[in-house]
């Protein structure tokens, strides 16, 4: 069978130690958080300014495909004589 008898008391250092290190803990998070956050900020403004160069190359290799596409395509319908 279980005791259940009353729980043993913990000492008030014990209990200052484990809310203590809650907190620090707490504090911690925030703090690496608001870092990661600036950090990813930073990265987005950068990536943003590279998105349009990269938008530019990107239509313009599309542009080049449908072109070699329909050449292909043209020289493949002409008659073989």
């Amino acid at each position: 069978m279980a005791d259940f008898s009353a729980p043993v008391r913990v000492s008030p250092l014990i209990k200052f130690g484990r809310w203590s290190f809650l907190a620090v803990g707490v504090l911690y998070g925030a703090f690496h958080q608001q870092r990661l956050a600036a950090r990813e900020v930073g990265i987005r403004e950068v990536e943003a300014k590279h998105k349009a160069v990269r938008d530019a190359k990107l239509a313009e290799e599309k542009k080049r495909d449908a072109e070699a596409t329909a050449q292909a395509i043209a020289d493949l319908s002409k008659p073989k004589k």
